[in-house]
């Protein structure tokens, strides 16, 4: 090993802190986390004794001071929720840091048996829950004097730790050079977000006290605007370029809380998931430093300094075009979602497969407690199989192209190229359109009219076609071998691409039901649909309307109580009759027809 080799090694560029980087973290958050179960019980027992119960139990009765107290408080909304939409989407993404550490299984309780670990992950995914649970139980209550100065103490607190853990060690390892603040700043002004809303809703709290629960939760504003314009004749407007090539914006539609949460948290983890997947690629780069100096130069030229560049360029444009795809796939979700939502208030059902038409309710049920959850877990896939696909192709593209020009054998090893794999795919190629040529030409029957867009399918020249068929049975035989795996290398990347995709199966038809994710997508689309319908919404909303407008006319006199009877019994006399001449077929079960056999008595 001589000086020289060993100053080209040294040039290579590392990412080493200094000597007095290194730290020691003081703050355990994993242990912070345990000890915050402790204020989380006690404020969810504060939000649950102010809250109120709809109906009396039997608890109320034997407990006189309760007055309906100690209801369920609702951390979140999963179902037709569309107040305050940012703020629950900005209150997921606080805890964005924390689901990666889910996904890495940090939670695992230490010496759980590999049989026991799903039920590890279990009590480790809800100590998370019940330590969260007061912010987003604090959005949702009902009293908005304890419930916002309760939620900013807890984000506070919150907020206190991550920044002491930051500025205590902001290195998480001695090749990680301040990781912690690159990776939590999203999640730091979540919490700051958080914390403004919180003393927002306390000060305003007059104002915002009951406006969604004593108002029109039935039906909301944009529904409502929404059904009005069904009732408009159509206005056809001139859409601006935007409008047409990337998204045409809906003023009555929302998308709901639950939709926003999860593009929130999808984007902050894909963040935090790269910035991990580029801290793993410096260990990396650091590993090949480090390689036997025989490897250093190689007989065709290629330094091992050449290679670290390459997979540097790499890895950075495949990183930048893997991200730039997969955050056009969070928003191009949710453009599906609209799309496909709006398609089922319509009552079209045509861009699901037969097999979705009628799904099994317990299982839309559950795709709604699945979905955000898989949405995310579907998105940090599919970028690192996109990622891992594109850094492929990247390689055999500098082998083959890059690499060739340095050398100055690029052409040399093009023309061999072309002859070797190019030639044989283009005539192979050449004679599969001639085929089709051949039997457009010589094998169909003229078309019937000069109209037509094609020949009708009729053989002409039968037997030169059985001719025909005959000798290119055995070329189609090699021909095929090929297709087939043309047919496997196009699944592959095509479903590598669409991994993320959640919106749409990558599965062939007939075997969509095997595919999971699309069967939460569409489970989650249903349940939409049954509560968030808005001609349904406001059917419901009309209903109850005209229920409160009639309540204070139904308690009637008790001098008038025979006359009100009277018209009640006329009535459903009337609701009767006009029942039995619109169905007549169930004249017959009734009791006069069996009684008498008669059809005189079927009015009443």
């Amino acid at each position: 090993m001589d000086n020289s080799s060993m100053t080209e090694y040294e040039d290579i560029p590392v990412w080493d802190l200094p000597e007095n980087g290194t730290c020691e973290d003081s703050i355990d958050m994993s242990l912070m986390l345990h000890y915050s179960l402790i204020p989380s019980v006690i404020f969810i027992l504060i939000l649950s004794f102010l809250e109120k119960r709809k109906h009396r139990s039997k608890i109320d009765d034997n407990v006189k001071c309760l007055h309906k107290r100690f209801a369920f408080v609702v951390p979140l909304d999963l179902i037709g929720a569309f107040n305050d939409r940012w703020t629950y989407g900005f209150a997921i993404g606080a805890i964005a840091n924390t689901i990666i550490l889910l996904f890495d299984q940090q939670f695992l309780p230490a010496g759980v048996p590999s049989w026991a670990k799903g039920l590890g992950l279990l009590a480790g995914a809800l100590e998370v829950g019940l330590s969260y649970f007061p912010i987003f139980a604090c959005l949702n209550a009902d009293n908005k004097v304890i419930g916002p100065l309760i939620g900013f103490f807890y984000t506070f607190f919150w907020l206190a730790v991550t920044l002491a853990d930051i500025v205590i060690c902001p290195h998480e390892t001695e090749k990680r050079e301040f990781e912690k603040i690159v990776s939590h700043w999203p999640s730091i002004l979540c919490m700051l977000f958080l914390m403004c809303r919180f003393v927002h809703i306390f000060i305003f709290r007059k104002k915002t006290e009951g406006v969604y629960k004593d108002t029109n939760t039935m039906l909301p504003e944009h529904q409502a605007d929404h059904i009005k314009r069904l009732l408009r004749k159509p206005i056809e407007k001139r859409k601006t370029w935007f409008a047409r090539r990337i998204y045409n914006w809906d003023p009555c539609f929302k998308f709901p809380n639950r939709i926003i949460g999860t593009a929130v948290l999808s984007l902050f983890c894909l963040y935090i998931f790269v910035f991990a997947e580029y801290n793993g690629f410096k260990l990396i780069l650091h590993a090949l430093k480090y390689l036997n100096l025989v490897f250093l130069k190689t007989d065709i030229g290629i330094s091992l300094e050449d290679i670290i560049k390459k997979i540097q360029g790499i890895w950075f444009f495949t990183t930048v075009f893997s991200c730039l795809i997969t955050v056009s796939y969070v928003f191009h979700i949710l453009a599906c979602y609209r799309k496909q939502l709006k398609s089922l208030w319509a009552g079209n059902k045509m861009f699901l497969p037969m097999k979705f038409h009628k799904p099994t309710s317990s299982r839309c049920i559950i795709a709604i407690a699945r979905y955000s959850s898989w949405q995310v877990a579907y998105i940090l896939w599919g970028y690192s199989i996109i990622h891992l696909v594109q850094i492929l192709f990247g390689i055999i593209f500098v082998l083959l192209v890059v690499y060739p020009i340095e050398l100055g054998i690029f052409w040399d090893f093009l023309k061999d190229l072309l002859i070797t794999w190019f030639a044989p795919f283009a005539v192979v190629f050449i004679l599969v359109t001639l085929q089709t040529r051949l039997a457009a030409i010589f094998f169909l029957q003229d078309k019937i009219s000069d109209e037509d867009e094609q020949k009708p399918l009729a053989l002409n020249n039968r037997k030169a076609f059985q001719n025909f068929n005959y000798f290119f049975f055995f070329y189609n035989v090699i021909v095929g071998f090929g297709s087939c795996l043309s047919r496997l290398m196009r699944s592959l990347v095509l479903g590598s691409w669409l991994i993320a995709r959640i919106d749409r199966t990558i599965l062939p038809p007939g075997f969509e039901g095997m595919d999971s994710g699309y069967n939460t997508w569409i489970g989650m689309l249903y349940v939409d649909h049954y509560h968030s319908n808005p001609v349904l919404s406001g059917f419901c909303h009309v209903l109850l309307t005209t229920r409160v407008e009639k309540e204070p006319s139904e308690f009637v006199p008790i001098t008038n109580l025979k006359e009100h009877q009277t018209s009640v019994r006329a009535k459903t006399r009337w609701f009767l009759f006009y029942t039995l001449i619109r169905n007549p077929s169930i004249i017959k079960y009734r009791k006069q027809f069996q009684s008498t056999g008669a059809d005189a008595h079927f009015i009443g």
